[in-house]
């Protein structure tokens, strides 16, 4: 399978996303967060760091959980304000 090149925007929003995740998990560790998320904690550094800007939606959801943030603040976090 062919993966289409993402677009400076999807990459964008994708750092907007790991920064967020990121900030929300404070003083906790990677390993502690990717835990409770049931995720890898090399899956976590790779979107934090934007390496992983399109993280699967179930990805996403079960790291939203693990911060206490809903997916609506997420969704609105990571979408740039329009001038």
């Amino acid at each position: 399978m062919v993966r289409t090149p993402l677009t400076p925007e999807e990459r964008e929003r994708g750092e907007r996303l790991g920064r967020l995740l990121r900030e929300a998990r404070g003083g906790r560790s990677m390993a502690e967060v990717a835990a409770v998320a049931g995720i890898s904690a090399e899956t976590l550094r790779k979107i934090e760091t934007g390496r992983a800007p399109t993280p699967a939606f179930f990805t996403v959801a079960a790291l939203a959980r693990a911060l206490g943030l809903s997916m609506d603040e997420l969704a609105g976090l990571c979408t740039p304000a329009v001038a």
